[in-house]
């Protein structure tokens, strides 16, 4: 038996035993998780603002080494440290060529670890986790690295880098806005990755201090809302999440600017100003990121200077991970000594 993190009831989170994992096939493997991070989807999971059930096992950002691979397995060697993405891709589909390896063609649609998705594949978070699809999914740890100081890779700083880095490649210079709020470490990853990657202008709008001193320590100029946001931008991130600052980013985009939403919005339907947004001719981008394909570009951002870690991060002992699920830091992870 070994043990994985479960959201037992609104605000609660605890370890509860459930059977070991076994190679399910030659080229799958096991690993065990040496450092765990709670991702902003976690928060809205245990204050109920997204729906997960009680009883779902939850987690899935993590850094591990392998104990067990399957015969078929060919990149990485027992105790090799890797990131572990956290949606399950094969590599070999037709979405996963493509890069779209957050919608796998041969697993069910959206499958991932400890988000509530179907497949049954469990969460990161626990004693040891199955990787069923080795070769492609896992993504060795940078020789030297931090695994405390990287764990942001694993999710949601590569949730981050799909929001700025491919609109700065074809529009070098341009000017950022990141709207702040319910994805709060992602919002604030934006605007730093932003500055590393040479945007003319890095603007970080938000209502929440900590964030705010979290942007502003990346470089980026701070806004406080509530506000109106006087200028427009080439680039802007929707990391706010409410309808309103949805629209008000839409507002703040220029002519033929790109808007990318990294936020969830739960309502049925999301009123949007569509006359606006036809004569301006912008480019909304919504939907989750597909993490596989975002974590070498984004291990290559922190090699020329992205710092995950320069958010403070609260760190708790692997045993004591259901208290880093119900802290209310803007940050925390749980790592084995």
């Amino acid at each position: 038996m070994i043990r994985q993190l479960i959201l037992s009831a609104p605000g609660k989170v605890e370890w509860r035993e459930t059977a070991a994992p076994a190679l399910s096939s030659n080229g799958a493997a096991i690993v065990r998780p040496i450092v765990l991070g709670r991702c902003d989807l976690d928060v809205a999971f245990v204050r109920g603002a997204f729906p997960l059930a009680p009883g779902q096992p939850i987690g899935h950002e993590m850094i591990g080494e392998f104990v067990d691979i399957g015969d078929g397995v060919t990149s990485v060697a027992p105790g090799q440290r890797v990131i572990v993405p956290s949606q399950i891709s094969c590599g070999t589909c037709r979405n996963c060529r493509r890069g779209f390896t957050g919608r796998c063609q041969s697993v069910p649609f959206g499958a991932g670890f400890g988000m509530g998705r179907p497949g049954d594949f469990g969460c990161a978070a626990a004693d040891l986790v199955l990787v069923p699809f080795a070769d492609a999914m896992l993504v060795p740890l940078p020789h030297g690295a931090d695994p405390v100081a990287m764990i942001g890779a694993a999710d949601m700083a590569a949730d981050s880098w799909r929001a700025v880095a491919p609109q700065l490649a074809e529009r070098p210079g341009a000017s950022v806005l990141v709207m702040g709020g319910s994805a709060s470490v992602i919002g604030v990853y934006a605007a730093g990755l932003a500055v590393v990657l040479g945007a003319g202008r890095v603007d970080y709008a938000d209502d929440d201090p900590a964030r705010l001193a979290a942007a502003k320590a990346y470089g980026a100029t701070t806004i406080r809302l509530p506000t109106e946001i006087a200028d427009q931008y080439e680039i802007v991130v929707d990391a706010r999440g409410t309808p309103e600052t949805l629209i008000q980013a839409i507002r703040a985009t220029e002519p033929e600017g790109l808007l990318t939403s990294v936020t969830i919005h739960v309502g049925a339907v999301t009123p949007l100003p569509m006359m606006e947004m036809y004569h301006k001719g912008i480019f909304l981008r919504t939907g989750r990121a597909n993490v596989r394909t975002t974590i070498p570009p984004l291990l290559d951002c922190c090699a020329h200077g992205f710092a995950p870690d320069r958010i403070a991060t609260t760190l708790y002992s692997f045993d004591d991970a259901p208290a880093a699920w119900m802290d209310d830091a803007l940050r925390t992870a749980a790592a084995r000594d």
